[in-house]
């Protein structure tokens, strides 16, 4: 049954643990099976990493993303297992959109689990480990915070590419000129300016190669028109078409993710009730601060997913 006031959302990378999902795999088969494929497909064991780590192997973008998205599709599938409720609007936060799209039926899982490693590399090899970075601001309206970022560059890249919520941007760009633009936050009186432990300076124009890699391995994939409307990162709009889904996912490489606009988006389409579907619950934090009227859940543990099957029954 489709649920028009119901959007469903799957967090990117960050949501990541060691552990995750252990709980509800012991009660669901379907989540071990969900990364047993993943695994078939890519040649190595997902389920074993995600359980094992160290986090540090979780972190390494070529791993966190297959991750992720596996985990998003195996609560969706356990989700589809139990509840005949089906959300009529979907989206997903920079790598969560890939699984916005396979949940959508979209993109096939498998297709999408090799795709997003590929992805992975090519983002990884636009930027040498240590020439780019990311950091999260607090604190700052937006406007400041991209004059901070123009007056910072001084030559390199750095730009605001993530506006996950109210007085929370994050800024991707060469490491020096990140590092510049933290000490000019903190002298604007940011309330938190620190560096982020990611390997890849994403969303900005230092991956406009990698966008251009992508551009050319998603050319021979199917994108079928999506069951739900799935609003894109780059510019908050859903896509029906193969080669306009495709056109927003490269463009997302390098365009900021516009995650305040996309909750605005949602409840200006009448949704009350947005779910995280993932690990974490990184999203649900965001969602509260951007509009604080919506119902809001998350089911990356066993104790969560109760309670959000339980609000369906």
């Amino acid at each position: 049954m489709v649920t028009n006031s119901l959007a469903f959302v799957f967090p990117g990378q960050g949501s990541q643990s060691v552990g995750m999902l252990s709980d509800l795999a012991e009660t669901y088969p379907d989540i071990k099976l969900t990364f047993q494929q993943a695994s078939d497909a890519l040649e190595r064991d997902l389920w074993a990493l995600a359980q094992e780590g160290p986090a540090e192997q979780l972190g390494l973008t070529q791993n966190t993303q297959p991750l992720v998205l596996t985990a998003g599709v195996a609560l969706w599938r356990v989700w589809q297992s139990q509840s005949s409720i089906v959300p009529a609007f979907m989206s997903g936060h920079s790598l969560g959109e890939y699984t916005a799209l396979v949940c959508g039926d979209s993109l096939d899982f498998i297709e999408a689990v090799k795709l997003v490693e590929r992805r992975a590399s090519f983002m990884q090899q636009a930027v040498p480990p240590g020439e780019g970075a990311m950091a999260a601001i607090l604190g700052l309206d937006i406007e400041q915070l991209i004059n901070i970022c123009v007056q910072s560059a001084q030559g390199d890249v750095v730009a605001a590419v993530n506006y996950n919520a109210p007085g929370q941007v994050v800024i991707a760009g060469n490491t020096a000129a990140v590092e510049r633009a933290i000490e000019a936050a903190k002298a604007a009186g940011a309330k938190r300016a620190l560096p982020l432990p990611v390997s890849v300076p994403s969303h900005c124009d230092l991956m406009r190669p990698a966008a251009e890699q992508l551009a050319s391995a998603m050319s021979a994939i199917e994108f079928k028109l999506p069951t739900a409307t799935v609003f894109h990162n780059t510019d908050v709009t859903s896509h029906q078409q193969g080669d306009e889904i495709k056109q927003a996912l490269t463009e997302q490489l390098y365009t900021p993710v516009r995650w305040t606009e996309t909750i605005q988006k949602l409840a200006v389409n009448n949704v009350t009730c947005v779910v995280e579907c993932g690990p974490g619950k990184v999203l649900t934090g965001l969602n509260k601060r951007i509009d604080k009227s919506l119902e809001l859940h998350s089911m990356g543990d066993e104790k969560s997913f109760n309670k959000t099957l339980e609000a369906f029954t």
